[in-house]
């Protein structure tokens, strides 16, 4: 098997003036792409062992591409990690993977992650170089390391090894850190191209966080090993979506239910029904058929289909991409992953799958004894094969495409002077696929409300987009005879009565 560092090469070899990417600033042909990464790749050799880790929290820009096969050039293992992330999210990343190295923005967002950082690796015992990307003066650059003399050799790599190391959020409140080899990725690429009608010279926009699975390959990966090109977006922006989709000619994009539905309405308004794109993908979270149908019937010329997978199983199904019915009912028929279904429960095995994870007692719990991945989902599957996913059997939350875990929220909030008990529940929604609710009992006659709750989050270290959307207060958590929450029950009762007893 080829490693996507031989792609590369091959790339820079056969069309070396192929432009694999594009931000809004400017673009990466294969020969800029490999001279780039292999100087990274001889920095990073002479300062670590190969098989470090190498993380980056850097917004969809070119460079992260330069960063990700750099790495892949070193033999080291990547680790992608949302910008969104912050103090608290970030220190325990970088201890727990043991990173030697993390690029940063200089400022993103109007936020100074490179100041934040001085923060972090301060109470860290073993603290990773700190590189800034597009950064000032006076701090270690990405283009400090571009320009070090590239003496040596770079590694032989194994096809079996360790490349990526992404963390996912667990129902434990302690991310997982979750190991995809070459031949891991390698799989899941060549599923996409069999299934997805990807040809070469097709072109992905790619608003999602590079951070993602998804992300991460339609930016880096299809470029090299389906010859596509990829438009990074480094803020989503509906309007300005379709405006790059009409410039560029995108034939593919794939992301949570808010993108379908904000793309949608943007070509509405603008008028045109984006006659070059072939599908688009939708999965994350809960997609309501109306969406589907409307987007397919919309983009006349697309395919467009929900779909099911993990972080651990990536693209466990491929969708329905010929039937608009099957597309917008079900999750679609599984590719090149076996599924089964043990007491409701989905689980998944296939050659995409995780290698496993970085701690080997989060294996224990989560594979069965053929070697299935216990996803913690529900579902059923159709007499013809199609999967239908009906709920989870975790408590995870997932709001525009990323994942919450309510016990880490939970076991923050449950420390306000304010709150006696606190659990945290998803329920849906049709923009966002579903929304956190935080059910309290206060502990005095006032509970905080959604500002104060945010404010007390953030003043912890911890990442915006975790913080509940709702507050309902109650006289008591339903409970079982052990005393453990029945989420379901509070769940039931929030739909049911979707306003009554908020603040």
């Amino acid at each position: 098997m080829t490693t996507l560092a031989d792609a590369l090469r091959d790339a820079a070899r056969d069309t070396p003036d192929r432009i694999l990417l594009r931000d809004d600033e400017a673009t990466l042909s294969s020969t800029e792409l490999l001279s780039a990464a292999r100087g990274l790749a001889h920095a990073l050799v002479r300062r670590m062992p190969v098989g470090s880790v190498v993380s980056f929290a850097v917004p969809n820009w070119r460079e992260a591409a330069v960063i990700y096969l750099g790495a892949t050039l070193a033999g080291m293992v990547v680790n992608p990690i949302l910008p969104s992330l912050r103090e608290r999210e970030l220190s325990f990343i970088l201890a727990d993977a043991g990173s030697r190295a993390i690029f940063i923005p200089q400022t993103f967002g109007g936020h100074d992650y490179a100041t934040m950082l001085d923060r972090v690796v301060a109470g860290l015992p073993s603290p990773p170089e700190v590189v800034v990307v597009r950064g000032e003066p006076g701090r270690p650059a990405l283009t400090d390391l571009l320009s070090e003399p590239r003496d040596g050799t770079l590694p032989d790599l194994d096809p079996a090894a360790t490349r990526m190391i992404l963390y996912t959020s667990g129902t434990t409140g302690r991310p997982k850190g979750v190991l995809h080899s070459h031949q891991s990725l390698g799989a899941l690429i060549a599923q996409l191209g069999r299934y997805w009608r990807i040809d070469p010279g097709d072109t992905f926009l790619v608003p999602s966080p590079i951070a993602h699975i998804g992300g991460s390959i339609y930016a880096f990966e299809c470029p090299l090993l389906l010859g596509t090109q990829a438009v990074l977006m480094q803020r989503w922006d509906p309007d300005a979506a379709v405006a790059l989709m009409l410039r560029h000619r995108c034939t593919h994009m794939a992301g949570a239910t808010p993108f379908l539905d904000g793309l949608l309405a943007a070509a509405e308004r603008a008028g045109t029904r984006l006659p070059d794109l072939k599908v688009f993908i939708c999965g994350g979270a809960s997609v309501p058929p109306s969406l589907i149908h409307r987007a397919a019937d919309y983009f006349d010329k697309a395919a467009v289909s929900r779909v099911y997978g993990s972080t651990e199983v990536p693209v466990t199904t491929v969708g329905s991409l010929d039937d608009v019915d099957r597309a917008a009912d079900t999750d679609g028929r599984p590719g090149i992953a076996d599924v089964t279904l043990v007491d409701g429960e989905i689980r998944a095995r296939g050659p995409q799958m995780l290698t496993g994870y970085l701690h080997p007692e989060d294996n224990s719990e989560s594979f069965d004894a053929e070697g299935f991945f216990r996803t913690g989902d529900l579902g059923h599957l159709t007499d013809d094969g199609y999967l239908v996913v009906t709920g989870r059997a975790k408590d995870l939350i997932i709001r525009n495409g990323e994942n919450i875990s309510p016990k880490e929220v939970e076991d923050i909030l449950v420390t306000h002077p304010q709150i006696a008990e606190i659990a945290i529940v998803g329920i849906p929604d049709p923009r966002t696929g579903e929304r956190a609710c935080a059910v309290i009992v206060a502990a005095d006659s006032a509970a905080p409300d959604v500002a104060e709750i945010r404010a007390f989050l953030v003043a912890r270290g911890v990442a915006k987009f975790k913080a509940p959307e709702r507050v309902v207060v109650v006289d008591a958590l339903p409970k079982n005879d052990a005393g453990k929450v029945l989420k379901h029950a509070i769940r039931a009762v929030l739909l049911e009565k979707p306003r009554e007893g908020e603040p």
